[in-house]
């Protein structure tokens, strides 16, 4: 007995002793990761290296999808200038000339657009294309075509153009494959394709750096992606596009001190995009909802003095006389907390719910009036287009 005992004993001493310069020398064999120091804390390490083929090294198949779908747009616009009197005189001009170069001055711009349908429909900002009386598409492919305005947007700031026929001969063009928004998360690998500085087609990388940006004064209607991906001007109107080369945004705006990307660009989501295409193709126009109220947020100070639970709905500050909130029995003073049962976060979510619904449809508004809450139903107006003057790169 004794001795099966000890032979038990050196057994197991043995397999520590091996077990232990196993762990010290060789710790992958037992599938750890060596310790590179004392930790003073509990930390979740990966146990299995990510693979290399799951890591990737190039997105050159995404970039050659995409930018056979990213246009260059170049714009130009007469200077409306007072003509000389001199001009008109025959004696004048039969030494110096007719002054025909003089006579129209123009300007140029120049810009990004994407191609979306193969019927030559190209989406771009509305600033890219602004006043503009001739519109010329530079494809990638070397192609100069004209091009024709089919509508604009300025409170969302996109335009759609279409390419014309030349010589009635069928054009072939390249449309880009559109993504899907509820797709799209923070962290996503994004790139962004234009034409910055008009140095040519130029492809930047990044990352998704935040979804339903608003409140930047930019546009009248906010929800933008951020992305770090390097945007320019000349960048505007030109695609973000996801790692497989699908359309997710239409680059518009950079934040900027310089004039140059400092890693914070902003991108109108394809969602809003195409909603506002097919409009425009449809109609020429986009039709929004508005009952006439002017709001404002509620602070944490205005909610304490009205005795509110939280800082969410917009405060209503007043009422247009003879509106549609006011038929509606809309005061000033209400808190909207819903539109058509959906919350009301702040004074933009409520714009953004209101000029979604359909003009000439009745809709519930939910109200909290003093330590009450209510419910009204108002007939919705068609909202009048607004333009407003801005930075742009």
């Amino acid at each position: 007995m004794r001795r099966l005992w000890l032979i038990f004993a050196q057994t197991v001493t043995v397999g520590l002793a091996v077990l232990f310069v196993v762990s010290t020398l060789k710790p992958e064999w037992l599938g750890k990761r060596p310790l590179v120091g004392a930790s003073v804390v509990a930390l979740q390490e990966s146990a299995i290296p990510t693979p290399a083929s799951a890591v990737a090294t190039s997105f050159r198949e995404a970039a050659k999808k995409a930018l056979p779908s990213v246009v260059h747009i170049f714009t130009s616009q007469k200077i409306k200038t007072r003509r000389h009197p001199l001009l008109d005189d025959p004696v004048f001009r039969h030494f110096f000339g007719d002054g025909a170069e003089g006579d129209n001055p123009r300007t140029s711009g120049l810009g990004s657009g994407v191609i979306v349908s193969p019927s030559g429909y190209i989406l771009t900002n509305f600033h890219v294309v602004e006043a503009a009386d001739q519109i010329e598409i530079a494809l990638s492919d070397g192609r100069n075509l004209n091009a024709r305005l089919v509508g604009s947007d300025p409170e969302s700031d996109l335009a759609v153009l279409q390419i014309t026929e030349q010589n009635g001969k069928e054009l072939i063009l390249p449309a880009i494959t559109l993504g899907k928004m509820e797709s799209v998360v923070v962290g996503d690998v994004a790139l962004a394709i234009g034409n910055p500085f008009g140095v040519g087609q130029t492809v930047t990388m990044g990352i998704i750096s935040a979804l339903g940006r608003s409140h930047l004064g930019i546009n009248a209607f906010e929800n933008f992606i951020q992305t770090d991906a390097a945007i320019n001007p000349g960048n505007s109107g030109g695609a973000l596009v996801d790692s497989q080369g699908n359309l997710i945004g239409i680059n518009t705006a950079i934040y900027s001190r310089s004039g140059g990307s400092l890693g914070i660009g902003f991108a109108i989501p394809i969602s809003i995009a195409r909603n506002v295409m097919e409009q425009i193709i449809q109609t020429g126009s986009v039709t929004r909802g508005w009952i006439g109220v002017e709001a404002q947020e509620i602070s944490v100070d205005l909610a304490e003095s009205f005795g509110l639970p939280d800082t969410n709905g917009a405060l209503i500050a007043g009422v247009l006389r003879g509106s549609p909130a006011d038929a509606g029995g809309i005061k000033p003073g209400d808190i909207l907390l819903a539109v058509d049962g959906r919350p009301v976060k702040d004074p933009q979510g409520m714009l953004d719910l209101i000029a979604s619904q359909k003009p000439g449809d009745t809709v519930t508004f939910k109200l909290r009036r003093q330590n009450n809450v209510l419910d009204t139903m108002v007939r919705i107006g068609k909202r009048a287009p607004q333009r407003r003057e801005r930075e742009r790169e």
